[in-house]
């Protein structure tokens, strides 16, 4: 009796992950371009509110609101940065090149957007 050769069971199998389709990458780019841009400039407008209303008055003393941050405040402000870099690290795994570079700016925009938040809430 012949085995069945190894070749046949080789070729239902992709040796190679495939690509997605470039249209596909850009279209998934387009849509996280577009989230990321809110998630932004709502970060830039809350970064400015609070700014703006942590700025102290000449009547009152300096307070040390930053020890009175809490901890939580921290991981969202640089957990965002963190999960954009992986986002950044999963579609270029996916081999989505648009989508990668589309979240590395956005990874650097988070970063930007940390070190204000956190010379804001140190200051």
């Amino acid at each position: 009796m012949a085995s069945p050769s190894t070749d046949d069971q080789d070729s239902s199998t992709p040796s190679r992950r495939e690509r997605p389709s470039r249209l596909t990458d850009i279209a998934v780019a387009l849509l996280l371009l577009v989230a990321d841009a809110v998630i932004v400039v709502v970060a830039g407008l809350l970064l400015f509110a609070v700014g703006m209303g942590t700025a102290p008055s000449p009547r009152s003393s300096p307070s040390a609101h930053s020890r009175d941050t809490p901890p939580v405040t921290w991981l969202i402000i640089w957990g965002a940065p963190a999960l954009a870099a992986a986002g950044a690290f999963v579609h270029a795994r996916l081999r989505m090149p648009v989508t990668a570079v589309v979240q590395g700016l956005f990874t650097l925009t988070c970063l930007v957007l940390a070190v204000a938040w956190t010379r804001m809430l140190l200051s």
